[in-house]
């Protein structure tokens, strides 16, 4: 048994911290429900947006490290591009666009379980 999360399970919480944190996201792509990579596209609705994907070492240290791609912000049709150059060549991927004027990516807050 593998000690690696499932990815949809890691999908799914981060869709849920992202409601809670009062913005929105969506799955624009399903993958590989257990080993799938995530791609996470940040909009900040003016028109730019940013992309993370994991560290390539992140897996290693299980931990996630995120690495911007793109640049800090880019045009979202930029963004976009790359998205869907990386969907043509890997259908078990993920895709999760976050909605947020602050630029928020939820992915590296401490969460608190109080």
């Amino acid at each position: 048994m593998s000690d690696r999360l499932p990815t949809r399970l890691w999908v799914d919480a981060l869709v849920r911290r992202v409601s809670v944190g009062g913005a929105s996201a969506f799955i624009m792509q399903s993958g590989d429900s257990e080993r799938g990579d995530v791609m996470v596209k940040v909009a900040r609705l003016d028109g730019t947006a940013a992309l993370f994907v994991p560290s390539p070492l992140s897996f290693e240290v299980k931990t996630f490290d995120w690495l911007p791609k793109a640049g800090e912000w880019a045009k979202e049709f930029d963004v976009d591009e790359i998205v869907t150059r990386r969907k043509s060549y890997d259908p078990d991927v993920w895709v999760v666009e976050i909605e947020d004027r602050d630029g928020r990516n939820f992915l590296t807050e401490p969460v608190n379980y109080e």
